[in-house]
């Protein structure tokens, strides 16, 4: 199953996708204004195009867990998303504390928000692997 997790921000969304065996976590291009109508149509084109099966959205949780702006515009953000993608893709949200501190300092060619949904996705991988790859092996 292949994966894209996405860290939402209003001009950039970071993008990374998995290998279809849930090892590996590549941060690819990001695409711009995400929630603007072509945003959304470039990440339909890059779901189909990756054949991704799942798109994770990182959810911007404040440190004691709480909701702030920014954890309020990814939960719309990926309700607008769900409704492109149909019930083919499952949208979910991810808490994504941290994941822009780690690729901060880990560094890397593509955009740190790109590296930051690498973040996330591992982190998904690593909690979920168990229900979507280890039956396949």
């Amino acid at each position: 199953m292949r994966v894209l997790a996405l860290d939402h921000g209003s001009a950039r969304c970071g993008c990374a996708v998995s290998d279809p065996t849930g090892t590996l976590a590549t941060p690819i291009s990001p695409v711009l204004r995400p929630a603007t109508k072509a945003g959304i149509k470039e990440l339909r084109e890059l779901v189909a195009s990756r054949e991704v099966q799942r798109v994770v959205v990182g959810l911007p949780l404040s440190l004691s867990g709480g909701d702030s702006d920014q954890t309020r515009e990814a939960r719309a953000f990926a309700d607008r998303l769900r409704g492109a993608l149909g019930p083919e893709v499952p949208v979910e949200l991810f808490d994504e504390r941290f994941t822009t501190t780690i690729a901060a300092a880990t560094g890397g060619r593509e955009s740190e928000d790109s590296r930051a949904a690498a973040v996330l996705l591992d982190d998904w991988i690593a909690r979920h692997r168990h229900e979507h790859w280890d039956s396949d092996e």
